[in-house]
C-alpha cells in the first residue's frame, strides 16, 4: 500500500506574521487536559474534531514529536487539513489563509501564527508548521501555555475566491488577407450611415460602416469610414471580452485610375471596448465629390476591405 502525501509546510519566514492578540479564534477552540500525556507520550499525532469555515471542513492535527525529520528535535508539529473532501470533484483546489493560535493563560491573549496564502489540492490536503514551539517553550510556566496541565489551541481559515482568468493568445501569420469591394449607388441618396452586408474573415464576422457626411470629427468636411467587428461588439465588457487583432486597409476605388485610390491601412486590437476602427477624415467631400477625380461616378463609388487576422484569443476560463 502506497503512503499519503507528506503535508507540506509554511515555513517561519518573511511570508509567516507572529502576533498576539485578545480575540479568540473564530472558527475553531480545541482544550487540551491532560497534555502531558500528549506531549510526552509516544502517539504520532492527534486529530481533533471536524470544523466548518469557508463551506467546507477542517482538522486539526497535531505531532505532539514533531513530524518526520522536519519537526524532529523537540519541536511539536501543528498543520491545518481538508476533511471530507469525498463530495469535491477530482480536480478542486481551495486558496486558503489560515491562523493557528496558542493560548497564553497568563496574559489572557493568544499568540497567532498566520500562514500566507496556501493552495489545498487533492494531493496537498495539509499545510502547517514543523516547528510550530519547542516543547520546553511550551512546557514553560512562565509563557502560560501550559496551566494545570491544560493547553488550548485555536484556528481560523479563510478561503478565498478565485476569480483568476486565464487568456491563451494564438498569433497568426501567413496566409493571403480576405480582399472584398462594394459598389455603392445612389450615394446622394444614403442616410446617415451605409453599413455592408456582414463578411466572414479569419473566422470573425464583420461590416463596414461609411459615413457620407462624416462623423466624429470629420463630420460635415469628410466621408469617414470604419472597420466593424461583430463578434468584439456582441461580447461584454468583462473578463471574457473577446479581442481580435488584425491588419486591414480600406479603399475609396479611383474609377478612372485605380493607382490614385484613397486608401489607409492600420493594425488593431478589436475588442467590445474598440469594435470599430477607422478614419474619420477619410477623404474630404470636397475631393470626393469633385466629378473629375474619379471616386463619385454617375452617383457611384466603390468601397474595398483587404483584412488579415493576426491574433485571437479563443477561449478564457475564469
Amino acid at each position: 500500500m502506497s503512503q499519503p502525501p507528506a503535508p507540506h509546510d509554511c515555513q517561519i519566514s518573511p511570508e509567516v506574521v507572529m502576533e498576539r492578540r485578545e480575540a479568540h479564534p473564530l472558527h475553531f477552540l480545541l482544550k487540551i487536559e491532560s497534555v502531558s500525556l500528549l506531549l510526552d507520550g509516544t502517539d504520532e499525532k492527534y486529530e481533533s474534531l471536524e470544523f466548518q469555515a469557508g463551506d467546507h471542513k477542517w482538522r486539526l492535527i497535531i505531532y505532539p514529536n514533531g513530524i518526520s525529520n522536519k519537526g524532529r528535535g523537540g519541536y511539536v508539529s501543528l498543520y491545518l487539513a481538508m476533511a471530507s473532501t469525498s463530495s469535491l470533484p477530482a480536480d478542486w483546489e481551495l486558496n486558503v489563509v489560515f491562523n493557528i493560535l496558542l493560548f497564553d493563560q497568563i496574559h489572557d491573549n493568544y499568540v497567532s501564527v498566520r500562514g500566507s496564502q496556501r493552495r489545498f489540492t487533492a494531493l496537498k490536503h495539509e499545510w502547517g508548521f514543523p516547528k510550530f514551539i519547542t516543547k520546553a517553550s511550551l512546557k514553560e510556566p512562565s509563557n502560560g501555555y501550559v496551566m494545570n496541565d491544560i493547553c488550548v489551541v485555536g484556528a481560523e481559515v479563510f478561503v478565498t475566491k478565485s476569480e483568476r482568468t486565464i487568456e491563451c493568445l494564438s498569433l497568426l501569420s501567413g496566409g493571403s488577407p480576405y480582399v472584398q469591394k462594394w459598389e455603392i449607388p445612389e450615394f446622394s441618396k444614403l442616410g446617415l450611415v451605409w453599413t455592408s452586408e456582414e463578411f466572414i474573415a479569419g473566422n470573425h464576422k464583420w461590416t463596414i460602416n461609411l459615413y457620407p457626411k462624416g462623423n466624429g470629427g470629420g463630420k460635415g468636411k469628410n466621408v469617414s469610414v470604419y472597420l466593424s467587428c461583430i463578434d468584439a461588439k456582441a461580447s461584454a465588457p468583462s473578463a471574457h471580452d473577446k479581442k481580435v487583432k488584425v491588419n486591414f486597409s480600406l479603399s475609396i476605388k479611383n474609377q478612372f485610375n485605380s493607382k490614385r485610390s484613397k486608401c489607409h491601412a492600420s493594425d488593431h486590437w478589436f475588442s467590445s471596448s474598440a469594435s470599430a476602427w477607422g478614419w474619420s477624415h477619410f477623404i474630404s467631400l470636397d475631393d470626393f465629390n469633385d466629378p473629375n477625380t474619379g471616386f463619385l461616378v454617375k452617383d457611384r463609388c466603390t468601397v474595398q476591405v483587404e483584412i488579415s487576422v493576426k491574433g485571437s484569443p479563443p477561449a478564457a476560463v475564469g
